[in-house]
Order: structure tokens, then sequence, then C-alpha cells
């Protein structure tokens, strides 16, 4: 069992996991409980593991592409709030109106 990626978050981190689960490679998500604590606890980032060592390439292959893919640029207005949504986005996050 190999490390592949430290994320900078548990949301990066559970991506990152659900990716590589698409992709065929079996993993593990380490240490997405401990970000959340403080005081005299040491930082600690979530980690995503690889299980089998022959998976390790389709894996770094996969994560990095999944660092050098653009994020969505096309915000997209809500209709009765006018707020400003992710491209992704259904309902509208502030007013709960569907776009």
């Amino acid at each position: 069992m190999k490390r592949v990626y430290t994320a900078e978050s548990i949301i990066d981190g559970q991506l990152v996991l659900d990716l590589l689960t698409q992709a065929g490679v079996p993993c593990l998500l380490f240490n997405q409980n401990a970000v959340g604590g403080f005081g005299d606890l040491p930082v600690t980032y979530p980690e995503v593991w690889v299980k089998r060592d022959r998976d390790m390439e389709k894996a770094r292959r996969a994560v990095q592409d999944f660092e050098n893919s653009p994020l969505p640029a096309n915000d997209q207005p809500c209709q009765t709030c006018h707020e400003l949504n992710p491209s992704t986005f259904a309902i509208c996050w502030q007013c709960n109106t569907p776009l």
C-alpha cells in the first residue's frame, strides 16, 4: 500500500478517492477526521492510499489529471435573486430557486 495523494481538505481527499475508485483503483482515505483537531495537536492532512502497488502509476496519472483540470468558469446568475452560481448547480445556493 502506498500514498498517492495528500489533500488540503477533506473535500479534495474524497474527490480523489471517488475519482480513483471510479477508475478501478482500490484505495483508502486516511486522516479524514484528524483535520478538525485544534490546540496542541499537529496538523494532519487527509491522505489517499492505493491498496495495490501495481495500480500506483494509474493512480498518479489520475491524480495529475485532477490537479491540472481547470475549474469551471461559467457562473450563472439566478433569475430570482441574481446571485452567481457555479455552472454545475441546478438550484441557486442563495434562494433555492431552480436554475
